[in-house]
């Protein structure tokens, strides 16, 4: 699986990963769930501390991601809730697309954040300036504290899945900081599930919720009660969301054996094409008999 570096937040889905593959996940398992959201808090954690603009990073993202340090951080995850999820190592409106022609495969995010951005169009374009100053932190000696020319943590993260190598194709999710979330739900289904890329999409999904006052875990509407009530006994604060937009939205192109798999995620408005098939008479397609030829669009 392949992330944008910081100051993208794409670290924080690598790291979930890195310490899933510690454990056994389970489709239905109420415990599956509880090791995910672990993960992810930890991994958010350390995401919403350490992600910054690349030349003010008081830490290289690959420490984060060694194993002596993902181990370190699968070790804390037990039969109980975090009380709170911290930082262990130390010195925290988009539009998604994947794309496939041949051995071409593109994953593209854009985002001004939040509504129109600045609310300031470049004259004559109709452009809108992105606000993305709003992922700086105000806190001192913090590496992604407010400053003249620097770049703020950065939200939107395509993603790209290879095996052994080999390309097998662009995916993203939509949401803010539901997109790192997002990822790690989308790759255990493929990987761990052994879903289609669109059950993988269909699934319902969780969401860590940052907070001082301890973290809050969403569950979307499909989730048994059965887990959530698991989930609660083990010291989670969970509660069940009904608005599908907080859960991401998300895109999956797949390829394999010589065809191209997309999927588009039910929450959101996008959908999943191809090229329409050669017309009956054209090369390298049989015209049933009964049919009349049909000419052929130029260049086809």
């Amino acid at each position: 699986m392949h992330e944008l570096p910081p100051n993208g937040q794409g670290v924080a889905a690598l790291l979930a990963l890195a310490i899933l593959e510690g454990f056994d996940l389970k489709p239905e398992d109420p415990f599956s769930y509880h090791v995910q959201v672990e993960a992810m808090r930890l991994a958010l954690a350390d995401a919403f501390r350490h992600v910054a603009d690349p030349r003010f990073l008081e830490l290289d993202p690959r420490a984060m991601l060694s194993p002596s340090y993902v181990a370190q951080r699968r070790s804390l995850i037990g039969d109980r809730a975090l009380p709170q999820a911290l930082p262990g190592l130390r010195p925290e409106g988009t539009v998604y697309l994947a794309a496939a022609d041949g051995e071409i495969l593109v994953s593209l995010i854009q985002s001004n954040y939040q509504g129109f951005g600045a609310g300031i169009l470049v004259p004559k374009t109709g452009v809108a300036l992105q606000n993305r100053g709003l992922g700086f932190s105000l806190e001192e000696d913090h590496p992604n504290r407010v400053g003249p020319g620097k770049r703020p943590y950065h939200t939107i993260i395509p993603g790209f899945l290879t095996q052994e190598g080999k390309p097998l194709g662009p995916f993203g999710v939509m949401g803010g900081y539901m997109q790192p979330q997002g990822h790690v739900q989308v790759v255990v289904g493929l990987a761990d599930f052994r879903l289609n890329p669109q059950v993988a999409l269909d699934r319902p999904r969780w969401q860590v919720v940052p907070s001082r006052g301890g973290d809050r875990v969403l569950l979307e509407l499909g989730i048994p009660q059965a887990t959530a009530l698991f989930l609660r006994d083990l010291g989670h604060r969970v509660a069940y969301e009904a608005e599908p937009g907080v859960f991401g939205r998300g895109q999956v192109v797949l390829k394999g054996n010589g065809v191209l798999l997309g999927a588009s995620d039910p929450r959101g408005e996008g959908l999943a094409l191809a090229p329409p098939p050669r017309p009956w008479g054209c090369p390298r397609m049989r015209r049933p008999q009964s049919l009349s030829p049909t000419p052929c669009a130029p260049g086809s």
